[in-house]
């Protein structure tokens, strides 16, 4: 679910297309493109020599259930020339504060970024980048606890929404987000008579009752679904799904 298909790229790329943004594992879906998949993507770009390809792998590290993590160049080696790469240490490594991202791609593309971030952002903290290298060449064995955990709690959220009414939960193969459905609850009413008439409704009134927080699948271009973020204890996830539960099935 929430894949780009080849069909539906071929259909969206015109004369005027310049990039192809992918973004997998993805925010905010979770959803993560194999290695089949990327290689479809990529021979129709073969036909679309001016798009280029800028690939965030934020997330690459957060891959649950054996997945194999592929990037579009690793795939189709020949669109190296045209594809950046983008990632950073805020999430595998949990270094959200440290404000450090990293971009690889060909020469001239790279100075030109640099020109404008010069500019712009002046230069982060050099503190930040020597404990990000750190991170990066240092011991990675604890990755796989670190995914494991996530796993679990990924589990616990799926299995959970799908459990509340009128919510529909698929399993993300990545990230640590999960992105439901909630179009069964549109049309329903609270027990105060609020018609939930969208998922920004269905977001305002289950803070407004249950004080749990998440957001709503409008701002991401898709009505009718929502976001939740489980970065968090298992503690807390279980009371926020105790309480989604008792929300969504209090509606009538």
């Amino acid at each position: 679910a929430y894949k780009l298909t080849p069909e539906k790229l071929e259909a969206a790329i015109t004369p005027k297309t310049k990039w192809l943004i992918l973004n997998s594992p993805s925010n905010p879906t979770g959803a993560a493109y194999t290695g089949a998949e990327l290689k479809a993507l990529a021979d129709v770009l073969l036909h679309h020599p001016q798009v280029w390809v800028l690939t965030d792998d934020m997330y690459e590290h957060l891959v649950y259930d054996g997945f194999e993590y592929k990037t579009i160049a690793q795939v189709e080696p020949s669109l190296y020339d045209r594809t950046l790469t983008m990632n950073g240490v805020s999430k595998a490594y949990a270094m959200t504060g440290w404000r450090i991202g990293y971009a690889a791609g060909p020469e001239k593309l790279i100075g030109a970024m640099r020109k404008v971030m010069d500019q712009s952002t002046s230069n982060p903290c050099s503190i930040s980048q020597w404990a990000s290298v750190e991170a990066l060449n240092g011991p990675q064995d604890f990755l796989p606890g670190f995914r494991a955990a996530y796993a679990g709690r990924r589990n616990l959220m799926v299995e959970g929404l799908n459990q509340a009414a009128g919510i529909v939960c698929p399993k993300p193969e990545g990230a640590f987000y999960v992105y439901p459905s909630c179009e069964a609850l549109i049309g329903k009413k609270t027990a105060a008579g609020t018609v939930i008439d969208s998922d920004k409704t269905f977001a305002a009134e289950l803070l407004e009752a249950e004080k749990v927080a998440l957001v709503f699948g409008e701002a991401f271009g898709l009505p009718g679904t929502f976001r939740i973020s489980y970065a968090t204890s298992d503690a807390i996830l279980k009371e926020a799904l105790v309480r989604i539960q008792r929300f969504c099935g209090s509606l009538s």
